[in-house]
Order: structure tokens, then C-alpha cells, then sequence
């Protein structure tokens, strides 16, 4: 059972009130709720209990202001990220290996800066940069353990990072894990630094990366529904407004308005990406860049953009982005907007799909599983209940991130923990929904046109054409008729001897009312005009 199990997951907990509970757990087969991964889950509390029930772990002692404790002997986080642990066994989930990736960046470019700027010697920045090319490869992402619901600012995740690189750093200057002689996570991976401008600009970093991923998820459900369009394009059926009889539309038509509002969603995460750009590092502990060098703001900037290939900008005002997140709040929006819009044209698709009997059944979605454990046959658009279900998270997520953003006080908002994890969750979870909505549900749609064309031809709304020539009360007349008798509009309009036959069913074509057109009449005296004027001319 212990097979792969890497030792560094028997992280010290409270021994003395919570061993038994661990031994519980494994004997009723509970394990903690909200992670993501539930092996891993399994895995880390079974070796947590084995350790406490007497497997031996070398342990290193470290100390640090509040005194000293035990670290796991092989593990690269230190001392600050075993009381994060200790203190936040909350959810079990971990930081999102996007903001991992970015602030081994963030570290990468500070201690090039600093080298250049002699706040660093050459050996120790040497070093510190290796380690964060492997932190940013994501070669350390088990070492990263800290709980996403943690202290304020991000301090504790920030620290994770710091004592993961500096231990790093030591062994790649020759040292064993744990002698900060050689490289110290605040005096040395710190540097020119604070949790302040540092968790911040590593959380808008990986939102833009993240932004980047959901975009491209985007552009491939908007090529989908634009797919469908031109395959639809011929496909005449019923619109429905309150979802009653409206005007006929062609099914191309609606597919194009979803490839359409796809479009629109995008250009809101370019221009929420756009203010994630601005970054306040170099700002230091309350935006005044206190211990750092007056050239460090622009030049960390600039390596870190190149870095990262963001083309991040140096913010012109260091206080207002240590105390405002604005930027997350839009971003976050942006998201909240996309799942709108996603909830709304995953309804239509289920609309349009339910049946097959008793529904609309206008179009037929992908069969991805059984449907119900006792009714035999049935098939449910999974897909799309899938996507405004994933749709009410990201607005939940985006609650949260608003009440966070409006939380900062004087020189900083110490929320930004429930910022980065609710807005990298959110664009997690659509990035992924946008991309199986396509392949798995979209790519296969197929039209039922016989049953879109009796829509057509049934809908009482194709009255409404009839207004110009007619007028509204007369046209009101028939379609009050199709109702109470069952029988078409041009039917009973043919009756009625309004207009001539040819006219008529020109004019209650249904395929012509999916366009704008000028009304016969209007032709026609259009004509006589010119053939007036050509007179008067001669």
C-alpha cells in the first residue's frame, strides 16, 4: 500500500489531538472533504498515520522567531511551511501549480536583479536562479503543501516558496537541506522583496497564464458553434420569444449568435488580461520600496516580463497597487461573464435537444451515457447540465473574489489568498468545461429538419408578416383562428381572399422572413414612381 509513496507526505501534525482521529478515519473509510485529489488524499493520511503509529522519519530540527520544530528530514520546505501546515488543515487543496510556475518566476527575476545590482553575490543569485527554473518546471510542485485557505497575503505560500528555493539553492551550492549559512529564504531568496508585492504580482502572472489557456479553450468552442452555423445555415425552424411562437429563424442563425457571444466573451478576458499586466513589484512591504535598490522596480519588471513572455508593465503608482485589486475583481468578472453566457446557451442546447417524444427535439446532442437507472433509453444532455453547473461555481468563485477585493484596508487587502485561489478555480474548471462542451457536445450535434420545418410552417407568428399589407388587427384575427382551430396562418389567410394567392405565399414564405425585405406593396409602388419620373423626363 505504501508503494510510490514518497515520504514527504507525512508532513507533522498535532500528534496529540489528532493521531486518534487519523486512526479513525482509515477504520470508518472517511477522508477529509474538498480535495481535488481524493487518492492523494487517501495516500497522505494513511502515511500520516503509519508515521504516528511508528514508522520512522528522520526529522530536521530549524528554528525560526517563534522558536524551533521539526521538518520532515527529506522535505525542501522548512520551518514557516510546517506551521502553515500545522495551523491550516483545512480543504486539503493545494495552490495552483499556475501560481507555482509563476513565482518561481517572480524569484528567478529578483535574484537577477539583485545580482546586477550587487545586492546579491553571483554564486548565491546563481544558485537561487537554478532553483526556480526547477520550480518553474514544475519539478517541486509536492513541495508546495500549503492549504489554499491560509494567513492573510499569502504569507505562508510565499514562504512555502522561499524555503523550497533556498533549500534547493543549497545543496546546488553544495550543502545539505536546512543550512541557511549558505542561502537564507528571507535574507537571501527574499531579497528587495515582500509577501506584498510579491504574492500579488505572482497571482495577476498566473491569471494571465490561465487567461491564456481559458482563451484558447474559447476560440475552439467558438470555431464549434461557427461550425454548426454554416451547417445549419439551411435549416429553417421557429424562433421562440417567453418561449412561445415567434418569427421563423434558421437554426444557422441561432448557432452564430452563440459563436457570436463566444467572440464577445473573449474580448473581455483580453481586456481583463490587459490590467493584470500592471504589477506592483519593487513596491516592497507598503509601496514605498523600502530595502530595495531605486533602480530594482524597472528592472525586476523587465526581466520578469521576459521571463515569463507576459509583457508585464511597471505599475506608475507602487501604493495604489499594493492596496488595490482591482485588476483580480475584473478578471474575475470577465469569468463570471463567460459562465453567464455559457449557462444561457447551455440551456437552449437542452431546450432544443429535450424531447425525443414529448420536447422540442430540434436538434439531437451527442448519447455520452445512460440516462436514468430505471428508465430504460433515456439519454441526457450531460454536457451542457455539466456547463451551467460549472457555470454556478465560477459566480459563487466570482462572489467571493469581490468580497475579498473589497476587503483591503490602508496599504493592503490581505484577502488576496482567497482572490488567487477563487479566479485561477474558476478559470481552471471553464477552461476545461469550454473544451469537453466542444468536442463532446457541440462537434456532434445533429439537426432534426423535418421536425425544425413543421415549426416553421406551424408557428402562428408568421401572422406577423402579414402586418404591412393588412394591418396589425386584421393579422391579429387569423392567428387568434390558427389557435382555436388548429389550421395555419396561410390557410385560413388564403380564406379570407386578403390577397392574392401568389402574393400571399410569398409573403408568408417562412425562409423569407429570416431576412430583412422590402415589402411587396412598396416594390411595387417603387416601380410606379420611376415609371412616373421616366415620363415626366421624356
Amino acid at each position: 500500500m505504501l508503494q510510490g509513496l514518497k515520504p514527504s507526505f507525512c508532513w507533522r501534525y498535532n500528534v496529540a489531538t489528532e493521531a486518534a482521529n487519523y486512526k479513525d478515519y482509515l477504520r470508518d473509510g472517511l477522508w477529509p472533504v474538498g480535495s481535488e485529489n481524493a487518492n492523494f488524499v487517501k495516500m497522505e493520511w494513511f502515511a500520516r498515520w503509519m508515521w504516528l503509529g511508528g514508522l520512522s522519519v528522520k526529522m530536521r530540527l530549524e528554528k525560526d522567531s517563534l522558536g524551533q520544530l521539526e521538518v520532515p528530514g527529506d522535505a525542501y520546505f522548512g520551518i514557516q511551511t510546517q506551521r502553515a501546515i500545522d495551523n491550516y488543515p483545512v480543504s486539503g487543496i493545494r495552490a495552483n501549480p499556475l501560481l507555482i510556475r509563476a513565482i518561481g518566476m517572480v524569484k528567478k527575476a529578483a535574484a537577477i536583479t539583485n545580482r546586477e545590482l550587487h545586492a546579491l553575490d553571483s554564486d548565491r543569485a546563481k544558485a537561487i536562479v537554478g532553483a526556480a527554473n526547477e520550480v518553474i518546471a514544475g519539478k517541486w510542485n509536492d513541495q508546495f503543501v500549503v492549504d489554499v485557505y491560509q494567513a492573510g497575503a499569502g504569507v505562508s505560500f510565499h514562504m512555502n516558496a522561499n524555503e523550497v528555493i533556498a533549500n534547493r539553492a543549497i545543496e546546488l551550492l553544495g550543502g545539505k537541506r536546512g543550512d541557511y549559512r549558505l542561502c537564507h529564504p528571507n535574507d537571501h531568496v527574499n531579497c528587495s522583496q515582500s509577501t506584498n508585492d510579491v504574492f500579488p504580482t505572482a497571482m495577476r502572472l498566473a491569471a494571465i497564464f490561465l487567461f491564456d489557456q481559458a482563451l484558447n479553450s474559447l476560440k475552439d468552442l467558438e470555431k464549434s458553434f461557427s461550425r454548426k452555423a454554416k451547417s445549419f445555415d439551411l435549416v429553417l425552424k421557429s424562433g421562440r420569444t417567453h418561449l412561445m411562437d415567434a418569427a421563423p429563424i434558421l437554426l444557422g442563425q441561432e448557432f452564430a449568435a452563440y459563436a457570436t457571444a463566444m467572440r464577445r466573451c473573449g474580448v473581455l478576458l483580453a481586456q481583463a488580461q490587459e490590467l493584470l499586466r500592471e504589477v506592483g513589484l519593487g513596491g516592497s512591504a507598503v509601496g514605498t520600496g523600502v530595502n530595495t535598490h531605486p533602480r530594482f522596480q524597472r528592472l525586476v519588471v523587465e526581466h520578469l516580463s521576459s521571463i515569463s513572455g507576459a509583457n508585464l508593465r511597471p505599475t506608475d503608482d507602487l501604493r495604489y497597487a499594493m492596496q488595490s485589486n482591482l485588476a483580480m475583481s475584473v478578471a474575475s468578472s470577465a469569468l463570471r461573464n463567460l459562465a453567464l453566457e455559457l449557462i444561457r446557451v447551455s440551456n437552449d442546447l437542452r431546450l432544443l435537444s429535450s424531447g425525443p417524444n414529448t420536447g422540442l427535439a430540434e436538434i439531437e446532442l451527442p448519447a455520452l451515457q445512460p440516462g436514468s437507472s430505471i428508465m430504460p433509453g433515456k439519454i441526457n444532455p450531460v454536457m451542457a447540465e455539466l456547463t451551467a453547473m460549472v457555470g454556478f461555481q465560477v459566480f459563487g468563485a466570482d462572489a467571493a473574489t469581490a468580497m475579498a477585493v473589497q476587503a483591503g484596508q490602508l496599504e493592503l487587502n490581505v484577502m488576496m489568498p482567497a482572490m488567487a485561489w477563487n479566479v485561477l478555480h474558476a478559470g481552471e474548471i471553464l477552461k476545461n468545461t469550454m473544451r469537453l462542451l466542444a468536442t463532446k457536445c457541440v462537434d456532434g450535434i445533429v439537426a432534426n429538419e423535418e421536425r425544425c420545418r413543421h415549426y416553421a410552417n406551424a408557428t402562428i407568428s408568421i401572422a406577423a408578416a402579414l402586418n404591412p399589407y393588412i394591418g396589425y388587427a386584421a393579422a391579429t384575427e387569423i392567428a387568434k383562428e390558427s389557435i382555436r382551430t388548429s389550421r395555419s396562418v396561410t390557410e385560413i389567410a388564403l380564406e379570407r381572399n386578403l390577397l392574392d394567392e401568389a402574393a400571399l405565399r410569398k409573403i408568408l414564405d417562412p425562409e423569407r422572413m429570416t431576412a430583412p425585405t422590402v415589402p411587396l406593396g412598396t416594390v411595387a409602388r417603387k416601380k410606379k414612381v420611376r415609371k412616373s419620373n421616366a415620363k415626366k423626363r421624356a
